[in-house]
């Protein structure tokens, strides 16, 4: 059964109501351009209230380890989500596990995966202009019968309830990321979104 991880988390209302529908993971952006920042404090009163078998998901990008060792403590972290420029050195120097995100342009991006020490790798739309949550897909076709050395496959970019079922029946991934597909704004969830993502994850397996 696909993973879901219902990304750009801003408030206890939210992460409840995602949680209660069958979200797997929660993701909180400790990016401070986006626009589903959330401050490490607020993430930590959120976090706290968690049922123990939900992912607590931190998305870094293009930060100093020092700040993310900080905000992973102060949050209580499972799994770090590195969204930038970062190289496989720098990946190496991380002190938790972590998921690589690669923003997709053309199929030549794909063979750089295999330089990340990780088993998790998440794929996403690329922009010049942002790191994720773009509301964009890509073409999914790039990734169908592609080897990724047993390497957990996360699919993310432009997903929302209407397209989502087709994804997961095509790619069948380990687990798929939504944050823009299931939002009123930036920021904010739609909670008949997030029921009905989650009903067609369920039903494209």
């Amino acid at each position: 059964m696909t993973k879901i991880k219902i990304c750009g988390i801003t408030n206890m209302e939210d992460a409840m109501a995602a949680v209660k529908l069958g979200a797997d993971a929660l993701g909180f952006v400790f990016y401070k351009k986006s626009k589903r920042y959330i401050k490490p404090a607020k993430a930590s009163e959120i976090t706290k209230l968690l049922p123990p078998f939900v992912k607590k998901i931190g998305v870094f990008t293009n930060e100093d380890h020092g700040v993310i060792r900080d905000i992973t403590g102060e949050v209580k972290l499972d799994l770090l989500q590195i969204h930038g420029d970062e190289t496989p050195e720098y990946c190496g120097r991380l002190e938790s596990p972590y998921i690589k995100a690669f923003r997709l342009k053309y199929e030549t991006t794909l063979p750089e995966i295999k330089e990340y020490s990780t088993d998790y790798i998440l794929f996403d739309t690329y922009s010049k202009d942002e790191y994720g949550g773009t509301g964009h897909a890509f073409d999914w076709n790039i990734l169908k019968d592609k080897p990724f050395e047993n390497k957990h496959v996360i699919l993310s970019g432009g997903l929302n309830p209407g397209n989502v079922g087709e994804a997961v029946s095509l790619l069948n991934p380990y687990a798929v990321d939504v944050s823009s597909g299931v939002e009123e704004y930036p920021g904010k969830k739609d909670i008949e979104k997030i029921n009905k993502f989650i009903e067609a994850v369920k039903n494209g397996n």
